[in-house]
């Protein structure tokens, strides 16, 4: 079933939606929330929470990108959830370590400013992933989007564990510059 009709399901509140979903998109948000939480139990409760959020969500919006709509859902109750569990000691430390990684180049919202200087610090990340070519943009995305190990990666894209960690190495130190020349204080 193509999205446009899915997403026509729900928007006649037809329970087929959260149905077709699932078997378009379970898979793909069943990992999204695996490799955050790295536990089949909550990665299951994350996606059927997903499907909750979408119900919800749609109408009155309607997402042009529905993968993404629901990846980000699963990811935000993901690492939601893994905060609550302070998932510090599961997953091998993966979450720890893709967070302080970013700490260095990503500064931690404060204030009461908060919510639009994180909107704006989104725009700008969006458009500093858009510099670059689609390979590095990949990999860098793998590790922080998808919390991917640097193996998994090194396998998936067959190149060497160290040469993937230089790339996202310089691809971290490419966004710290690029958002210190946008005048955000790392």
């Amino acid at each position: 079933m193509k999205d446009t009709e899915i997403i026509d399901l729900y928007w006649e509140r037809n329970e087929r939606a959260i149905a077709e979903t699932e078997i378009v998109y379970g898979k793909y948000c069943y990992g999204i929330a695996y490799r955050i939480l790295k536990s089949r139990e909550d990665s299951d409760e994350c996606v059927n929470d997903t499907w909750l959020r979408a119900w919800n969500a749609i109408p009155p919006k309607y997402p042009q990108r529905f993968a993404l709509f629901l990846g980000t859902i699963t990811r935000n109750l993901s690492f939601d959830k893994w905060k609550r569990k302070n998932a510090e000691k599961r997953g091998n430390g993966q979450m720890m370590a893709a967070l302080d990684e970013l700490a260095e180049c990503v500064p931690a919202p404060s204030g009461t400013e908060e919510v639009v200087e994180a909107a704006y610090l989104e725009r700008l990340i969006n458009e500093f992933l858009r510099t670059l070519p689609e390979k590095e943009c990949n990999i860098f995305l793998r590790r922080y989007w998808y919390v991917e190990e640097y193996e998994a990666i090194a396998r998936r894209y067959q190149m060497k564990l160290n040469t993937v960690k230089t790339s996202i190495f310089r691809t971290r130190k490419k966004l710290r510059a690029y958002l210190e020349q946008e005048g955000i204080r790392v």
